[in-house]
């Protein structure tokens, strides 16, 4: 669904930038941009439906970070990929290898941010 989607995407940002060289930049960076937000919700929303499992209950916060680490394989890949993408667009002149460094941390920050929910919120050992 998104392949032909993403062509028409395309068309219109080759159009544009015939068009305009300076606007193209723009919507360049704004279409990056709300698709790195998009990958985001798209990866909390799969995190969050793997903390809501009944098959966590009674993990320990290492077993649970594992299997955090593990969830949402592709979600994860396009949010780095696309959070890489618009980094690359708004900051052309910093070197690739910052910008995966930075999507990278984002991926794990947010599996962090999983965890320490789940540690915080699981209820107390009996």
């Amino acid at each position: 669904m998104r392949r032909p989607m993403l062509g028409v995407a395309l068309v219109m940002m080759t159009s544009a930038a015939m068009i305009s060289p300076a606007m193209s930049d723009d919507d360049d960076t704004k279409g990056a941009q709300k698709l790195a937000q998009q990958g985001r919700d798209d990866y909390w929303h799969c995190l969050a439906r793997e903390y809501s499992r009944d098959s966590n209950q009674g993990m320990t916060e290492q077993d649970f970070g594992r299997s955090v680490a593990g969830a949402c394989p592709s979600e994860r890949q396009y949010y780095r990929v696309v959070l890489l993408d618009y980094l690359t667009t708004q900051y052309p002149n910093i070197d690739a290898g910052a910008h995966l460094a930075t999507a990278n941390r984002a991926v794990e920050s947010a599996q962090k941010d999983i965890v320490t929910a789940f540690v915080k919120h699981r209820p107390p050992a009996k």
